[in-house]
């Protein structure tokens, strides 16, 4: 195979065509295997002989060639098969909407996240107790409205006193807030 080789790269024509006749089913078989359409798989399939040919002077190895062909026409496959799994045009823009969701741009995600993040470190500024009586009366609550007599006796305070301390422990979250410039950005939100 090795004088082959070298004829084919020599530009002969016959030995090139042996060459072709001999490893072509190993090329069409890998092609099956990854489930190519026809025109892909014949694309598939002459990239590797092309590839073949640009690189014919470079085998130093003659008896490594079908390693080689299979090798290089499993990369084309997959370069081919890469684009088809990402694109998917469609001309429906509502599905498009639906896809992007309610987002109204791509970075919005992460500027809520960093938002929050500075929320929370704020909220950690606060005196435990302004902790403790916002978190019982406003963020952990699964969606019910918390009566203020169990936070009252889970406190152990009044209940009168809840709503003035929960409001000037809010007060206290607004102005931290305000100081480092997120209050706005939660009210827009």
């Amino acid at each position: 195979m090795a004088h082959q080789l070298q004829l084919a790269a020599a530009g002969d024509q016959v030995a090139w065509n042996d060459l072709v006749d001999r490893f072509s089913p190993l090329i069409w078989s890998i092609c099956r295997q990854f489930g190519l359409s026809s025109a892909d798989a014949a694309d598939a399939f002459q990239l590797t002989w092309l590839r073949l040919l640009e690189n014919l002077d470079t085998i130093q190895d003659p008896a490594r060639l079908p390693g080689w062909l299979g090798t290089t026409c499993r990369r084309e496959c997959l370069g081919l098969l890469r684009p088809t799994k990402r694109v998917r045009p469609t001309d429906d823009d509502r599905l498009l909407d639906r896809l992007r969701g309610p987002s109204s741009s791509a970075d919005q995600p992460v500027l809520i996240a960093d938002r929050n993040a500075r929320l929370w470190r704020e909220f950690g500024r606060l005196d435990a107790r302004c902790q403790r009586i916002l978190r019982l009366l406003l963020i952990d609550p699964d969606g019910d409205r918390v009566s203020y007599e169990l936070v009252a006796s889970a406190l152990e305070m009044p209940v009168g006193s809840l709503g003035p301390i929960r409001g000037r422990c809010l007060a206290r979250l607004r102005r931290l807030l305000d100081a480092e410039g997120i209050s706005d950005a939660l009210r827009d939100s």
